[in-house]
């Protein structure tokens, strides 16, 4: 049999055949996938956001056959706290830190918290309690005095609550008093937004809940240290019937701060004369508690994006505007909480370091003077000049300390702070 070799021009007619049949095949042939949910194609999306060392992380599976996906609680939470950029793709996404106008709270995790604290009944039982409430984004440096405070103290006389931001390390972790007392839900606070406002709600509600003898509900910040054994601070506050939150009317720059949202964003609900500032630092009754907690229509005003956000301090407006609103009678217009402004202009108070930490800084700020709101407004709503002339609160706790002074607080604990 006669074999024929093919030409160069037959084998160039040949591959020229065959080359459309290759592309259909490649174009209809399936790459290989992982399939999840009976065989629907998935694709991992993760999301990370850092805002500290210990970033939040979540893998979220897209399912092509099912158009409606299950919300995943992690990312939920992230994004209920913290409104931040979208991702642009699919990839793994750092976000930055958000700016502060770009913070905002959704209360949308919240709310059944908020609507079960409000209906807490308003009447303490006995023996009262103190509900002391820490908000903090730090290790909380003057745990060892707070130890000491509240180391002979029956339990029945107390109760500690903290709010600690998720995103931030705790090196040491909390310990004895405050082992197990973070609440369940905290989020992430910055200045210059609500998110001190909300964290504050938060704390009042969990101790509203949790106790119905807490009776007096008091703020703290993690630089604060007592100025009294808590013997004297139990008398003092039990002994009122009044909340005690500063509330100041005609403070320099109060028009900027009504205004940080925009000239008339505030309006209806706070119009300029019924603003307020004061110190976020606080001592509230029982039923002021469930007022704050209860409120969503100031609220709602507060916890607006402000246009100037360095002029926004909703955390030192709110309470004092909320609670001068609904019951200035019930309430002692002064901070219980010495702070000293004194010459500052950069929006923090002095700091106490370690070298100015001895027995005449403890007695002289024992021995200040709350202020009490603006006095002619006190005569107005509480009686004559010299009524209001002669309170005399005093100071139960101090800030802001170092936490490098602990060693010198420590070391005159029984001898001066405890020692009434």
């Amino acid at each position: 049999m006669l074999l024929l070799s093919p030409s160069p021009i037959s084998l160039l007619g040949a591959l020229l055949l065959c080359l459309p049949l290759a592309l259909i095949f490649t174009i209809t042939t399936t790459p290989t996938t992982t399939t999840t949910n009976g065989g629907a194609t998935s694709s991992p999306c993760i999301i990370t956001t850092t805002g500290g060392a210990s970033p939040f992380q979540t893998t979220l599976t897209t399912n092509t056959s099912v158009k409606k996906t299950t919300s995943n609680p992690v990312l939920t939470a992230i994004k209920s706290t913290i409104k931040t950029r979208r991702p642009t793709n699919n990839h793994t996404t750092t976000a930055p830190p958000p700016s502060t106008a770009e913070i905002f709270v959704d209360d949308d995790d919240d709310n059944a918290l908020f609507r079960l604290a409000a209906r807490a009944n308003p009447n303490p039982t006995s023996p009262r309690k103190i509900a002391f409430l820490f908000l903090t984004t730090t290790p909380l440096p003057f745990a060892p005095i707070w130890e000491i405070y509240f180391r002979k103290t029956p339990k029945i006389l107390y109760n500690v609550y903290v709010h600690a931001d998720p995103s931030y390390r705790y090196d040491p972790p909390f310990s004895g008093v405050f082992e197990n007392r973070v609440i369940p839900g905290s989020k992430p606070t910055r200045r210059h937004s609500p998110t001190l406002i909300s964290a504050a709600r938060r704390l009042l509600s969990h101790a509203l809940t949790h106790d119905r003898s807490n009776s007096k509900f008091a703020l703290l910040s993690p630089s604060c240290i007592p100025l009294h054994s808590f013997r004297f601070t139990y008398k003092t506050l039990t002994r009122s019937r009044k909340s005690f939150v500063e509330i100041l009317k005609n403070e320099s720059g109060a028009w900027e701060r009504w205004a940080a949202r925009g000239e008339e964003a505030m309006l209806p609900e706070v119009p300029f004369d019924e603003f307020r500032i004061g110190s976020q630092f606080f001592v509230l009754t029982r039923r002021h508690a469930r007022v704050v907690v209860a409120d969503r229509r100031l609220w709602a005003k507060f916890n607006a994006p402000c246009a100037e956000p360095y002029t926004c301090y909703p955390e030192e407006q709110y309470f004092a505007t909320l609670l001068n609103r609904k019951d200035p009678r019930g309430c002692v217009p002064a901070t219980l909480t010495h702070v000293d402004w004194a010459g500052r202009d950069d929006g923090h108070p002095r700091t106490y370091n370690a070298t100015e930490v001895g027995p005449d800084l403890i007695v002289r700020l024992r021995m200040g003077r709350p202020r009490y709101g603006d006095e002619e407004e006190e005569v107005a709503i509480n009686g004559s000049d010299a009524s209001v002339r002669k309170r005399r609160h005093p100071f139960l706790f101090a800030r802001k300390f170092s936490p490098d002074s602990v060693e010198p607080l420590l070391s005159m604990a029984g001898g001066v702070i405890f020692r009434d």
